[in-house]
């Protein structure tokens, strides 16, 4: 039987509390269980505080199911959602990609039941980019920018490894503002995928980030687009790119 995945961090905080393996972790009781069904399976979350030798809490998010799976033409069969979850935080992290961090994982399957639990940091530092849209209008012109800078530089990254998250809105970006700029990680990671279709995934999914991020003007629009191009102004690819994006972005809006 292989061994769980456990992060080097997170593994004397485990061990502590005696949650260092599949069974231990499994067997928790956290209150009612919310469920989402999936077939006949179900998916859950929790948050856990953990204290360290230290004396410092370390916050993660649990997450257990049972035969939820989601079904493709590599697993016909269906494969747990949180395996899949897992595969693309790691592969973010070999391409250098920032996102959530994989504190514990470990799937088991016997015929009709199929388990898995992936365990991540909490990201306490960061909130989601709904948040920071509704505090848009209180935002100074320097936090605005910062704001922008990060979100750009994070799906350059994602675009440049040729990768799309595939459900790219504003509650899976996390930000934090600090003294020295801003950092941004992405969240939900199930459906990512390769870029199969090019620039026509990217245009897909730059306006779908941007028709929901209204509280943001054209112009700052105009510079999220640069900063993610990395140009200080457009060029003829990038002027192309921008009509690309509004043609689709008028599409959807109807305007």
């Amino acid at each position: 039987m292989k061994s769980p995945f456990i992060a080097v961090n997170a593994r004397e905080v485990l061990r502590r509390h005696g949650l260092d393996s599949f069974e231990a972790l499994w067997a928790l009781r956290l209150g009612e269980t919310p469920s989402t069904p999936r077939g006949a399976g179900w998916s859950s979350v929790h948050r856990l505080e953990l204290d360290d030798i230290n004396g410092r809490t370390q916050a993660f998010y649990l997450k257990r199911q049972e035969n939820h799976l989601h079904r493709s033409l590599v697993h016909p069969q269906g494969e747990l959602t949180f395996a899949r979850e897992f595969r693309s935080i790691q592969t973010y992290a070999h391409a250098g990609i920032p996102a959530l961090e994989v504190a514990f994982f470990y799937e088991t399957s016997r015929p009709g039941e199929q388990r898995a639990i992936l365990m991540t940091r909490a990201l306490d530092a960061y909130e989601p980019l709904t948040v920071w849209l509704d505090r848009w209008g209180s935002l100074s012109p320097s936090q605005r920018e910062d704001l922008i800078r990060a979100t750009a530089a994070l799906i350059r990254s994602l675009h440049s490894a040729g990768k799309v998250h595939n459900n790219l809105y504003p509650r899976h970006i996390f930000l934090k503002l600090d003294g020295d700029g801003a950092g941004a990680r992405l969240i939900d990671l199930e459906r990512t995928r390769s870029a199969w279709w090019g620039e026509r995934d990217r245009v897909r999914e730059l306006t779908t980030l941007l028709l929901r991020c209204e509280p943001a003007s054209r112009t700052q629009r105009l510079r999220f687009l640069l900063a993610y191009l990395g140009l200080v102004r457009l060029d003829g690819e990038g002027r192309a790119l921008a009509r690309r994006i509004d043609a689709r972005y008028r599409m959807r809006t109807g305007r």
